[in-house]
């Protein structure tokens, strides 16, 4: 299915995590260097309907993530949610991919983001966490997270997130904040705080509470990157070694070499150097491994860091989903009501917004009938695209009909609202399920006291 085009005349925006939408796809992956997650597609086993879709466009590092599926090691998926409002079926795609994640065996992680949604919002603590448990964390559990094999927190609440963050703002500055993210002198200190504590979110699952360093994904849409890129770098800066190949002309690596990054590190690098095989030649700051594999190299050099104090930490890897546009073809906004459909609106309410959702088809019936519609510009394909048809043959079909001319808006409409109907009923259902659910976590029964659920 073709990606979407940039509209005519309309400026490319910066990524923006509080902001603007992604609209020409193949500028960000030319320009801040996102791989095409369709490459990886043949590797995945039973992949989501995202992945088969061509919904996760993107990736960073995912080859981490299938390495570990397939080796059958730990790895770890997280992701966040600012509560500042309705739950929409935009944030509800973040909350799938976590899902089917843990689902393939990660460790999950879900970080309600009340210090971002308090600092950049300026949304109240107890509407933070109102909003937090009504909307966010009953609705990822009645969509299938086990809470059971997960962690759900919020960050005004996680003190080891508090002193983590603390740590990794040793590793980056207000300028660099502002190169990334575009901040003014005017944003306010406490902005800046939250970016850290994201950081924070995205690299707490390697810490030794959680079983220490693993490959770990962040599935979040493209205007999230930035964080991605910051947490990359400064999970790289925390660490004690750097580990890489030091290769041939002809490709082939002539040697590992382990580089201490401070003084300190690297009067125990003789330790390290004593734990790995083959040949090795020592230097001031560098040790070079000879006919050692590198991975072993990096597992050695990991456990060393650890024991040495330091976090070991991976590189966060990230998936980009595309944007679901708004109901009438632009913006999704939480501002805007009518633009989306939130997962805890009466279901009867959302079946008619479907029915009144911009289609792609054409002025007239007869037209319809012989130029056939146009389903890249439809939001109701959208919709059964993204979330209300499993069936990749049913889509196929929807699609060939559409452009055919032998599927109507109207008929298309119809199903389309009836399907909304019956997943919100049902999700709804199992949100009054969801309460018992947390009635059996401790976290959770103080979190329902506190709402009055």
């Amino acid at each position: 299915m073709p990606e979407p085009q940039p509209e005519p005349g309309r400026e490319q925006p910066r990524l923006d995590p509080w902001g603007s939408t992604v609209i020409d796809y193949s500028k960000v992956f030319t320009e801040f260097g996102i791989s095409r997650f369709e490459e990886l597609l043949p590797r995945v086993k039973e992949p989501h309907l995202y992945m088969r879709r061509r919904i996760i466009m993107g990736h960073r590092d995912y080859e981490l993530i299938l390495d570990a599926m397939e080796r059958r090691r730990p790895f770890a998926v997280m992701s966040g949610f600012m509560p500042s409002g309705k739950l929409h079926l935009g944030g509800k795609m973040v909350m799938d991919e976590i899902i089917w994640h843990q689902r393939m065996g990660a460790a999950a992680f879900v970080s309600i983001a009340d210090m971002e949604a308090h600092a950049v919002r300026g949304i109240s603590w107890r509407e933070c966490k109102e909003i937090g448990v009504s909307e966010y964390v009953l609705s990822l559990i009645a969509l299938g997270f086990d809470p059971h094999r997960g962690f759900i927190y919020f960050q005004s609440e996680n003190r080891m997130l508090h002193d983590l963050a603390f740590e990794l703002g040793c590793e980056v500055n207000i300028g660099e904040m502002s190169a990334v993210y575009g901040f003014s002198g005017d944003v306010n200190v406490s902005k800046c705080v939250s970016v850290l504590m994201q950081s924070a979110d995205i690299l707490q699952p390697q810490l030794a509470a959680f079983g220490g360093p693993k490959p770990t994904v962040i599935p979040v849409g493209f205007d999230q990157d930035p964080h991605i890129r910051l947490t990359r770098d400064i999970a790289s800066r925390a660490r004690l070694f750097t580990v890489e190949l030091v290769k041939r002309e002809k490709d082939e690596y002539e040697c590992v070499r382990v580089r201490a990054k401070t003084r300190d590190a690297a009067s125990a690098l003789k330790e390290v150097s004593s734990r790995l095989g083959g040949e090795k030649r020592a230097y001031e700051m560098h040790v070079d491994v000879y006919g050692e594999p590198f991975e072993e190299v990096e597992r050695v050099v990991r456990e060393a860091e650890i024991e040495l104090g330091g976090y070991g930490f991976y590189p966060p890897a990230a998936t980009f989903h595309r944007f679901m546009r708004g109901l009438g073809g632009g913006k999704m906004s939480s501002s805007k009501p009518e633009s989306y459909i939130a997962l805890t609106e009466p279901p009867e309410e959302a079946a008619a917004k479907v029915m009144n959702a911009k289609t792609g088809g054409r002025a007239t019936l007869e037209e319809q009938r012989k130029l056939g519609g146009v389903p890249e510009e439809c939001i109701v394909y959208e919709l059964l695209m993204f979330h209300l048809i499993e069936d990749d043959r049913h889509v196929a079909e929807v699609y060939e009909e559409c452009i055919s001319g032998r599927r109507t808006c109207a008929a298309c409409k119809k199903a389309a609202a009836e399907l909304m109907l019956s997943f919100l009923k049902e999700h709804q259902e199992r949100r009054e399920e969801a309460k018992d659910v947390l009635k059996e976590l401790d976290y959770g029964k103080k979190w329902l006291e506190v709402v009055k659920l």
